[in-house]
């Protein structure tokens, strides 16, 4: 019998648990530890963050569902890896050990790099539902004293998506409630230009967006790194293609939504070089393996990918949905294969498919592969991307509360886009 541990029980490491105990044999133990007894549904945190949605709608909690799937649920955070002794030490001091180990822990949020960044200082966040409340909050005493708003994506950032939908999302907003005219919006961006989403641009990406922020007069800023944010302003280094600084902003604000750069987590960190980057993102070779102890894997936000192109100022490279998915079925099977003696042979997909939300209508971006030159670059925009991604925030949830296995990007998303998989 082999136990199989999996740290992590978001969007990639539930999706792991239920593949794990459906694909492998009855007879192997599968735990995961994450350090929240709720599931919640990242991509749903902006809505959140103006009240479109509350926690309930987006949550659930995990025990009763993990439960009756006779998958093992700790909820404490990692302490510490032994990867030669294989075993985990946990906060409380536990010691768990396992024959294969799934990292599946997202990324840790870097607000500290820029001075005066995010929720406990100047700017709010939506990268957890915990933030998304507490930027609900903001933006309900933002509502009695509208004034400028600042939203976007600091230097080194890696999920663009978020930070153009929350702007068009609290633009849509604002203009059901007719204080738009109240309101002047500037995107802030490490991106090279509008579009270029840490993927080089996908379709006309670039034409697109920049359409769709000058239809709702947001001005931006590119190439901008944010060298400190105050109470009420915010200070940007604006660079030119060669990375000197062309321009300097203080752009003031009375609200402010800045996506930050993301870390690995402390417990990856910790264990050196033959396990993360320097960064602290988990190392993983083409079967999702660490290269140096190869019972141990990497999914999701939180492996190293190298970005896509050099870019003036920093940027990452994002790790979206169906990229995930298929890490997971690459990982499982990998581990399947070295359970029955067999080499890994499963790799993942790195395609990039994004449904981005714009409040009354959307955009869906298809790169294949991720990194150009693309055999798919495709892009389309339309209400129907907006009703399909509050369609898919149903659908996934009910799939996760049901235990599922279904590939569902690849099943339902790309047959809905009308694109074939591609390898």
């Amino acid at each position: 019998m082999a136990h199989i541990v999996i740290v992590g029980a978001s969007t990639g490491g539930l999706p792991m648990a239920y593949d794990t105990r459906s694909i492998l044999e009855k007879e192997h133990k599968v735990t995961v530890i994450t350090n929240r007894a709720d599931f919640t549904f990242v991509p749903s945190n902006p809505w959140v963050a103006v009240g479109w949605r509350t926690r309930a709608d987006i949550s659930f909690p995990l025990e009763p569902y993990l439960k009756k799937q006779k998958i093992d649920l700790i909820v404490q955070s990692v302490e510490e890896i032994k990867p030669d002794e294989s075993a985990l030490i946990l906060d409380n001091g536990e010691r768990v050990e396992y024959d294969y180990l799934v990292l599946a822990t997202g990324p840790k949020l870097a607000f500290d790099e820029v001075e005066g960044l995010g929720p406990e200082n100047n700017t709010v966040s939506v990268c957890t539902t915990d933030h998304a409340e507490l930027a609900y909050d903001k933006w309900q005493e933002f509502l009695l004293d509208p004034g400028p708003i600042v939203v976007g994506a600091v230097q080194m950032a890696s999920c663009f998506g978020p930070a153009y939908e929350f702007a068009f999302i609290m633009e849509t907003e604002l203009r059901k409630r007719k204080i738009r005219d109240k309101v002047p919006m500037t995107f802030v961006t490490s991106e090279p230009y509008i579009g270029h989403l840490g993927l080089g641009g996908v379709g006309d990406s670039k034409g697109m967006l920049e359409s769709e922020l000058r239809n709702a007069h947001i001005k931006w800023i590119c190439n901008a790194k944010v060298t400190k944010v105050e109470n009420g302003v915010m200070f940007v280094d604006e660079h030119n293609d060669a990375g000197d600084v062309i321009k300097q902003h203080e752009l003031p604000f009375n609200y402010s939504m800045m996506l930050p750069a993301f870390k690995g987590i402390d417990a990856v960190a910790k264990v050196g070089e033959d396990l993360a980057n320097p960064r602290g993102f988990v190392k993983v070779n083409e079967y999702q393996q660490n290269p140096k102890w190869n019972n141990i894997y990497g999914i999701g936000v939180g492996i190293a990918i190298p970005p896509v192109e050099a870019t003036p100022v920093p940027t990452g490279t994002p790790k979206t949905g169906y990229m995930i998915e298929s890490m997971v079925l690459a990982a499982v099977h990998n581990i399947k294969n070295d359970i029955d003696g067999k080499a890994p042979d499963e790799t993942a997909t790195w395609n990039a498919i994004c449904l981005a939300d714009l409040g009354d209508t959307g955009v869906a971006f298809v790169a294949m592969p991720q990194i150009p030159p693309r055999n798919v670059s495709w892009m389309k925009k339309g209400k129907w991307v907006h009703m399909a991604k509050i369609a898919f925030e149903k659908y996934f949830i009910s799939k996760m509360k049901k235990g599922t296995n279904e590939p569902i990007f690849e099943k339902y998303i790309l047959r809905a886009l009308g694109i074939e998989k591609l390898k």
